[in-house]
């Protein structure tokens, strides 16, 4: 019988087919080889072209041969197995084999290993250090040896830590700079050095209030607050005029994220419903706000309206990152109830700065009485002309296929609003420029959708996140080290906590009356109530403007309240805003219908949902927890079943 045999003799990597039979030779008839070591065979094997065990784990020396077609040495673990040759240093060593009891106690040990790690897994610190990560969609680069250095999960991925340290270096860059330019007020002990300081504590201090999944704002007010009463800032005398300012930029780009996140397709379909839900309950809020505090602490009407109008505001900082958290997992989509809350969130704010923006021009202005009067309908119709006209300018300035058309949009969204706003108030039409800046983003996010885009993947909106990671410790920091401890009336404070918590349940009330009609049911009527009791960014905003005016016109007479109405509007952020979101995320999954299957994020410039700032997670953490430890538990259970079969094998073969 013929046979095939490939040779490659040594010094050609070339194969050579030969059909002619081969015969047997003798074991002993190559003297080169006879002074190797055999592989397989310890006593003997000088023949390189015998076939070799399929359990043989050794590489091959001299010509290669045809290796059997179920030759694979991976098969077994001849580590675990411990039972055949190995070659090291060119000398052939025989491994102990392992007893029976042995092999139990290493089976005992990896089981011991498995637990400890579910363990560890389930631990608080283990929680913590996985919160404080951010998991991305793509790996991240890590130098070599950075896991040794930082293993997981105790240290950030390099990715994190690259950006935390490029935000350092870029402020200590912008610091050197305004030291050079500005001078002592930059440097330690200076004023500007100061806001400086202030803003990256709160900025730290928002950050440890989210890892408790309270809103970080909370963190960043009691921060301000902190540094105000140890004595560690002052930003009295001229710097009031700095923060004035900063208030108001702040304030442009809260309003400019309302208008953007309100859907124009929902609000178009739905508008008589989001205008009922929006006006009505915020009348009847700002309305019962005025009369209490008139009566109970002493404001002039015109003072208490004026606080009624800025209270009466519900906060998106606060809401918006709950319904991100709920609408991610399916609750309340199929009835579009996230878009309406926050539309009627952003009208709610809308209404609150215009009317504020009113009453303040009137309170506050030298005009006749014609001008006073003439202050609404002006400040309505010029507010929303201009809103108009400015989102309507943004659909073709710059063109939609412009390469720049991102930075572009964005620079005039920004300008278009400061212009509302420092224009408004030049003119003495304070209430104007507000409703423009919402309707300009509203009109301009109606028309860029109608291009293509679309309104959960805006990168015109994810840049105005930035803005307000860089405002929000800002904002909420220099209201916080605006209260002194030592100042605030006793009386104010009992009596305004009462105030603030009834008029919360009057409003949810209300809304929970008036929602007839609008296809939803009573659970998810109580969570849209709930939704909007909460407050901080207008009333952080908007509170020491009243202090900033009488001080500019030296009407110490009304100082006190001007003081009064500051202090109502912090305490209302410190009662509403913690409590507003954990009632948010603690009822979301008990109130609202689940829709299956639920959201996929977007892709493109957006890896995740534009309300995605500081993410609240309360809601079903009870059922996240299940589903982790069930599959930590499977997982441990399935690899102590595979050690310990491939340990049985082994015992097996012995």
């Amino acid at each position: 019988m013929t046979s095939e045999y490939i040779l490659k003799m040594p010094g050609n990597d070339d194969g050579v087919i030969s059909n002619e039979p081969k015969r047997r030779v003798s074991i002993i008839t190559d003297p080169v080889m006879e002074s190797r070591m055999g592989h397989d065979n310890l006593g003997f094997e000088p023949n390189t072209k015998r076939k070799i065990s399929q359990h043989s784990s050794h590489s091959e020396d001299g010509p290669v041969r045809r290796k059997s077609n179920l030759h694979n040495a991976q098969n077994v673990d001849s580590a675990a197995i411990n039972s055949y040759e190995q070659r090291v240093n060119g000398e052939v060593n025989r491994t102990k084999k392992q007893s029976f009891s042995e092999v139990l106690a290493k089976i005992n040990q990896e089981y011991e290993t498995g637990q400890q790690n579910a363990q560890i897994e389930q631990s608080w610190i283990y929680s913590l250090c996985m919160r404080c990560r951010v998991e991305y969609s793509t790996p991240s680069w890590e130098p070599p040896g950075w896991q040794k250095v930082c293993p997981y999960p105790l240290c950030p991925p390099y990715r994190q830590f690259a950006r935390i340290i490029s935000i350092i270096l870029i402020g200590l860059l912008l610091w050197t700079t305004a030291y050079v330019i500005i001078g002592d007020s930059a440097a330690p002990g200076g004023q500007l050095f100061q806001l400086a300081v202030l803003t990256v504590a709160a900025n730290f201090g928002g950050f440890l209030i989210s890892l408790t999944t309270l809103p970080p704002l909370i963190g960043m007010l009691l921060v301000g607050l902190l540094f105000q009463n140890v004595g560690w800032v002052n930003l009295d005398g001229e710097f009031t005029k700095v923060t004035a300012e900063l208030r108001k930029f702040a304030l442009v780009i809260i309003l400019t994220r309302a208008g953007l996140e309100m859907d124009p397709k929902a609000f178009k379909k739905v508008y008589v419903t989001i205008l009922k839900l929006g006006l009505i309950p915020w009348t009847v809020e700002a309305a019962l706000i005025g009369v209490l505090t008139h009566y109970f602490l002493d404001l002039p009407w015109m003072w208490s309206m004026m606080l009624g109008s800025i209270i009466a505001a519900v906060s998106p900082a606060v809401v918006v990152p709950c319904l991100f958290r709920l609408r991610t997992k399916g609750y309340g989509v199929a009835k579009g109830i996230p878009t309406l809350i926050i539309a009627v969130a952003g009208i709610d704010d809308a209404a609150s700065v215009a009317v504020f923006g009113i009453i303040s021009s009137i309170m506050f202005s030298s005009q006749g009485l014609a001008f006073q009067i003439a202050q609404a309908p002006i400040c309505i119709f010029g507010g929303l002309g201009f809103g108009i006209f400015w989102g309507f300018l943004c659909k073709y300035v710059p063109e939609k296929g412009d390469a720049y058309v991102v930075p572009i949009r964005t620079l005039m969204l920004l300008g278009g609003g400061l212009l509302a706003v420092f224009g408004s108030e030049k003119i003495h039409f304070e209430g104007a420029g507000p409703l423009g800046v919402v309707f300009a983003a509203f009109t301009a996010s109606y028309f860029w959708c109608g291009d293509g885009w679309d309104l959960e993947d805006n990168p015109v909106a994810t840049a105005f996140e930035i803005f307000w990671m860089i405002f929000e410790p800002i904002l909420f920091g220099i209201t916080g080290a605006s209260i002194k401890i030592h100042e605030l009336d006793p009386h104010m404070v009992a009596i305004g906590t009462i105030i603030i918590y009834v008029c919360i349940i009057i409003r949810i009330a209300t809304t929970i009356g008036i929602a007839f009609g609008d296809k939803l049911n009573v659970k998810e009527k109580i969570f849209v109530a709930i939704s909007w009791m909460s407050k901080a960014t207008v009333q952080a905003a908007l509170g020491p403007v009243a202090l900033k005016a009488v001080s500019q016109q030296h009407r110490s007479e009304e100082q006190h309240l001007a003081e009064l109405v500051k202090n109502f509007c912090i305490l209302s952020i410190i009662l509403s805003a913690p409590l507003g979101a954990i009632l948010i995320s603690i009822s979301g999954s008990k109130l609202l219908t689940k829709t299956k299957p639920m959201l996929e994020p977007p892709e493109g410039w957006r890896r995740s949902h534009r309300p995605s700032l500081h993410d609240i997670s309360i809601i079903d953490e009870e059922e996240e927890r299940e589903d982790i430890e069930g599959i930590a538990d499977e997982d441990t259970a399935a690899n102590t079943l595979s050690n310990a079969q491939a340990s049985v094998f082994s015992v097996t073969k012995f």
